[in-house]
């Protein structure tokens, strides 16, 4: 694609990134065909190729409307295009860049500036478990967007943590809303690692990975969190072989610090160092099986009948497919896909699903009428987001995997 940068954009580091991505769309339109915006309002505008054309504007210096910023609000970054388009064309990193730019040009409404200041400062501080146990105490009277993402109970084994000692070590991040919206999924992790000889250690003023503030165009806050991880993990580099992500947004996040913070001097190498020691939970599984497997199966029991959803930032952003699967399988799980469309994002996308709703459930009821006629016993993913957003529209169980496999171990 030909570009012609303005002046104001022409010699920044965002505005040459932008223009190297792009020059390499040829306009194809195969990422249509997988953009889930697209297959519901059917608009160029509200697919890849046509936010890209967007930007392009944008960046050549014509002035963003407020109808360019809702057609990149509208973008759940689920990157899907990014695994189907045959150019290489990383939309991921232009979208940032793009609504960065439109954010600083279009002025929102005073209410979208509070919900946004809300969920990026709400969702990340110590009082959102207080608030959200006040949220739980009086669900009744909670909006239905918020209502959703309210889990029911917690398990009783979710504080339950090992205390056993091992000479194999990993950091894990506990995460910003999961330790109070879903902690089992922690202390699950936890388990199953101790089961197989290793200890999980957490930083404790490790927080947000920095995705929150990041998507919504808070590019310095985002940074913020990422250094104040990079200090807290540093310590403890040198005692663990991995540091380990039970939540596939935060992978994607922490697997990019190096080229987040490429820039800055004080922390680019340390940056670097920790997005190459990242690893989502299931690239542990080739290790994990055969120390597990003969667990599971002394344990005699049938076989747990699951479908698994992968999430975008699990299949699209870390580029990690089947290895979830075919772990499960290998340790005695029956494990289906979903029986189409197991490609295309659920609708949760972090925020998304608070700031737009509408195409949210859209997303998630096409979605679940994809993965219940498999008919499982529980679903389970990768990410609490869709975890929390796919609960909300059904009766059957969506857990994490690894609480299925912690269960399975605990049976014995």
């Amino acid at each position: 694609m030909q570009t012609n940068l303005a002046p104001e954009f022409r010699d920044t580091p965002e505005g040459q990134e932008a223009e190297a991505i792009l020059r390499k769309c040829v306009h194809c339109g195969f990422c249509t065909a997988t953009c889930p915006t697209y297959q519901i309002l059917g608009d160029e505008l509200d697919g890849p190729r046509g936010r890209i054309y967007l930007m392009k504007q944008v960046l050549e210096g014509k002035e963003p409307t407020r109808a360019t910023q809702l057609h990149l609000d509208r973008c759940l970054t689920c990157r899907n295009c990014e695994s189907t388009c045959p150019s290489g064309v990383n939309y991921g990193a232009l979208a940032d860049i793009g609504r960065n730019i439109v954010e600083k040009k279009v002025q929102r409404s005073a209410a979208d500036r509070a919900k946004r200041w809300a969920l990026k400062e709400g969702l990340t501080s110590p009082l959102f478990a207080p608030a959200l146990k006040l949220g739980q105490a009086l669900r009744p009277l909670v909006p239905g967007v918020l209502k959703d993402k309210l889990p029911a109970k917690t398990p009783a084994r979710a504080h339950q943590w090992p205390n056993r000692q091992h000479a194999r070590k990993v950091l894990m991040l506990a995460g910003c809303v999961q330790p109070a919206m879903a902690p089992n999924i922690n202390a699950a992790t936890a388990r199953v690692l101790d089961a197989a000889g290793i200890q999980v250690l957490v930083a404790e003023k490790a927080g947000c990975c920095g995705a929150i503030r990041s998507h919504l165009s808070d590019v310095e806050g985002g940074l913020n969190d990422m250094r104040r991880n990079v200090d807290a993990w540093t310590p403890l580099l040198d005692q663990v072989e991995a540091i380990v992500m039970n939540a596939s947004g935060c992978g994607v996040m922490v697997k990019d610090y190096g080229k987040a913070l490429k820039h800055d001097p004080a922390y680019a190498e340390r940056a670097a160092r920790i997005s190459a020691l990242t690893k989502d939970l299931s690239e542990l599984l080739p290790d994990l099986v055969p120390l597990l497997a003969p667990k599971l199966a002394a344990n005699g029991q049938s076989p747990h009948r699951l479908t698994f959803h992968p999430p975008c930032t699990l299949q699209h952003g870390q580029q990690l497919r089947g290895g979830v699967e075919s772990g499960l399988r290998a340790l005695g799980f029956e494990v289906s896909l979903a029986a189409g469309e197991a490609h295309l994002c659920c609708g949760s996308a972090g925020t998304y699903s608070v700031l737009q709703p509408e195409l949210s459930h859209q997303l998630r009821d096409r979605k679940l009428g994809q993965l219940l006629p498999t008919n499982p016993e529980a679903i389970v993913s990768a990410n609490v987001g869709c975890i929390q957003h796919l609960q909300s529209g059904t009766d059957v169980p969506v857990r994490h995997w690894v609480e299925v496999v912690d269960e399975a171990l605990a049976a014995g």
